[in-house]
């Protein structure tokens, strides 16, 4: 067993272990920091694709991850008013089941990401870093003016969805929830790494052209990437606004991505478990600096120079040494 096997490990078993000693002491909050944890390292999971396999620095994941949030705020509010979604070209009924949202908040950020991936592919670079902005910038003011579900006040779910068997409003039973879906994310995306694709995905991030020497479309293997990577994101999105019963359009916000680009780097860039260890360092120094001071950033943007300059493998690079990511 490698040095980063271990580590990965020790990190599934902290993230489990935390929320399980609160829940022993009563302490609820530290289960909801757990599972707020658990839900970024899914956002950051879905990034880690198009980024750490793809090398897609993209700077507009956000726009997936407020279309899973408004798919959930959407459907579970109009279940709230027994109202059906009628201004659509089809009659859509809300719903507060949480399997149902999930697939609804995947397919939709699948399509934009297609739709968005389609047109930003065909840029490369600092280009496609920005076209990227663009269209999360693009969502964010749109979600700003749709007064129909709350504009830039959001949007309220007084009461969280359901899934089958389970009490949700218990913090440690959707923790429970949102722990197997990041590792199902994180088993699929080590899955993803070492099949034919990733392997391909990887060749043509290292040189597109001798990939396209074989017959195979760096284009498209990015495209199928970037659309994988949005449905994560999604999903992590729709997880997030469950949370916290509130959606907004601050969850299309740049600083959203740039967020979620930060789990990545402090945790290691292609790392399997760099995004767990990302946000779990970002939470941390959220609730402990951000009761210091309301500019805990300056830390944090301390700490990532730091990181950037001398630790480019992030917290699990430094600590696995030279192996190589996704081992």
């Amino acid at each position: 067993m490698s040095r980063e096997t271990l580590i990965n490990t020790a990190l599934a078993l902290a993230l489990l272990g935390v929320p399980l000693w609160a829940y022993a002491v009563d302490e609820p909050f530290i289960i909801t920091l757990a599972t707020k944890v658990a839900i970024l390292a899914l956002a950051g999971v879905g990034l880690n694709i198009a980024l750490g396999l793809g090398g897609l620095v993209s700077l507009g994941h956000a726009a997936f991850f407020g279309i899973g949030g408004y798919a959930m705020g959407i459907l579970a509010s109009h279940a709230q008013t027994y109202t059906a979604i009628t201004d659509w070209p089809v009659l859509i009924e809300g719903t507060k089941s949480m399997p149902v949202i999930w697939l609804v908040a995947v397919v939709a950020s699948g399509i934009a990401a297609l739709l968005i991936g389609a047109l930003s592919l065909r840029t490369s670079g600092v280009y496609f870093i920005m076209i990227t902005l663009a269209f999360g910038q693009m969502l964010y003011y749109f979600a700003i003016s749709w007064a129909a579900y709350g504009g830039e006040d959001g949007l309220s779910v007084y009461v969280r969805n359901g899934f089958p068997g389970l009490n949700t409003l218990d913090p440690i039973q959707f923790f429970a929830i949102t722990f197997v879906l990041l590792l199902a994310a994180l088993l699929f995306s080590a899955r993803l790494a070492k099949s034919p694709f990733g392997l391909a995905l990887n060749a043509a991030r290292q040189s597109p052209q001798r990939v396209e020497t074989i017959g195979l479309s760096p284009y498209r293997l990015r495209l199928l990437a970037f659309v994988i990577s949005g449905m994560i994101t999604g999903l992590a999105g729709a997880l997030f606004a469950d949370l916290n019963r509130f959606v907004s359009p601050t969850m299309f916000s740049w600083q959203t991505s740039g967020e979620i680009m930060v789990f990545i780097i402090l945790g290691g860039t292609a790392r399997l478990f760099g995004p767990v260890a990302g946000a779990a360092l970002f939470i941390i120094l959220e609730h402990i600096l951000g009761g210091l001071s309301e500019f805990w950033h300056i830390y944090l943007g301390l700490l990532l120079l730091l990181v950037v300059l001398f630790a480019k493998g992030g917290v699990i690079g430094t600590l696995a040494g030279r192996e190589q990511a996704h081992d």
